[in-house]
């Protein structure tokens, strides 16, 4: 039986890795509000599972690309966290351990695509307004003193 990625990561049996780009561009971040489970429509910082064989800097420019049709060169991890996220049986639905790059603009034109229901630049300012974890706020915040 062919397993789909939704299945992959749905109760799962052993944590997934993932990736995530912060990439930057006249003060401003790049987000994608999310399509699909977990965070669905939460705005968060583009990225993804980690296909076998593929390092973290490539994944990091797959998922960005198709995401958000931009082209990125990424570089070393900044940061890294769980998301865990529980049923209401409390079974887990969800265990993603996320690596997060930092990574520079390197061309392309911005459109959402694949599973980001929007993708822009957003200005410290914004963030406020839109619908971001605290811990993407933190991470911005902490690593790059970005909304201070």
């Amino acid at each position: 039986m062919q397993t789909t990625a939704l299945e992959f990561s749905t109760y799962p049996d052993h944590p997934v890795l993932a990736v995530g780009a912060f990439v930057f561009d006249n003060g401003r971040v790049l987000m994608v509000r999310r399509g699909r489970p977990p965070a669905e429509n939460l705005w968060a910082i583009p990225g993804g599972k980690v296909r076998l064989g593929e390092s973290l800097q490539k994944s990091a420019e797959r998922e960005v690309l198709e995401e958000t049709g931009l082209i990125i060169c990424a570089g070393k991890p900044v940061c890294a966290f769980d998301l865990i996220e529980h049923d209401s049986d409390g079974r887990i639905r969800f265990h993603y351990v996320i690596v997060d790059l930092d990574a520079e603009l390197a061309g392309g034109v911005l459109r959402a695509g694949d599973d980001a229901r929007e993708a822009r630049w957003v200005a410290a300012e914004e963030l406020s307004f839109l619908n971001v974890s605290r811990t993407t706020i933190d991470m911005l915040r902490d690593c790059f003193r970005f909304g201070i």
